[in-house]
């Protein structure tokens, strides 16, 4: 696809939190016409400073565009917005849902849409630092190739299958990243009760198979809220009989006052 001519196309990106404002400002950046929402509007500022337009509504916001992506916190968020904005989507608009909200609420959406409208679901792996340079990896459900421009400034795609698929697959990996640090949480707790220095068992840890999970733990410029690990575990334990999973779920769950900070206070 010539790249030039496709980012003439008309963008919309609903949902300005810690992934979606650096994702949305990679496309800006990239010269795409971009028309943003989000909830608390005043989240936008960055982006209005660099030549985007605040849409009022949902509906506004995708009313005349080519191409809709929205990154949102929950299937609640998901499906709130989707009655707000497939009403005003038109025939051969693109919507790419970068949330992660499962494949049974992906399938939903995708049955609600109108004729001629496709949706891709799009959820990624990768923090805030990924998002920002373009680096996250897009698990994606269906036909990418006419969004593939949109797509490749976000990051690498794996395609997955059919509707639903990608969102299936990022189940099954951020359900083995959160289990994983909450395995070198319960590590180094043990550390700690037999008088090991931390920094031997972080050292000693990362040199095993939780080797991905120590530099999770010990990352800066990642922030994946508590709150958010524990609603995918929620996503992933209501799907099939995962007794660990509960576990995490419960251990996440334990300390309120963490829900708001990034995954990796769990083991401090």
């Amino acid at each position: 696809m010539d790249t030039t001519a496709s980012a003439s196309r008309k963008t919309a990106f609903l949902g300005l939190g810690s992934m979606g404002l650096p994702m949305a400002r990679r496309l800006l950046d990239a010269g795409y016409p971009l028309t943003v929402w989000n909830r608390t509007a005043a989240k936008a500022a960055p982006l209005l400073d660099a030549g985007a337009v605040l849409a009022e509504t949902p509906a506004d916001a995708v009313r005349d565009a080519d191409v809709v992506i929205t990154m949102l916190a929950d299937p609640a968020a998901a499906r709130a917005v989707a009655g707000l904005l497939v009403p005003a989507l038109r025939p051969g608009t693109h919507w790419i849902d970068t949330s992660t909200i499962g494949p049974d609420a992906t399938r939903e959406l995708a049955a609600r849409l109108p004729e001629g409208v496709t949706l891709i679901d799009a959820p990624v792996m990768g923090s805030v630092d990924r998002a920002a340079a373009g680096e996250l990896l897009i698990l994606a459900g269906g036909d990418t190739a006419p969004v593939a421009d949109v797509l490749a400034r976000l990051g690498t795609v794996t395609a997955c299958g059919g509707p639903g698929d990608g969102a299936a697959l990022k189940l099954v990996l951020i359900n083995a990243a959160i289990g994983g640090v909450a395995l070198v949480a319960e590590s180094l707790a043990l550390a700690d009760a037999l008088g090991l220095p931390r920094d031997l068992a972080l050292r000693t840890l990362g040199a095993g198979p939780l080797g991905g999970a120590v530099g999770r733990v010990t990352a800066t410029g990642s922030h994946f809220p508590v709150a958010l690990a524990a609603k995918d575990v929620a996503l992933a334990t209501g799907t099939a009989e995962l007794p660990l999973l509960e576990t995490v779920h419960r251990f996440l769950l334990a300390d309120p006052s963490l829900s708001g900070e990034d995954l990796a206070s769990v083991a401090r």
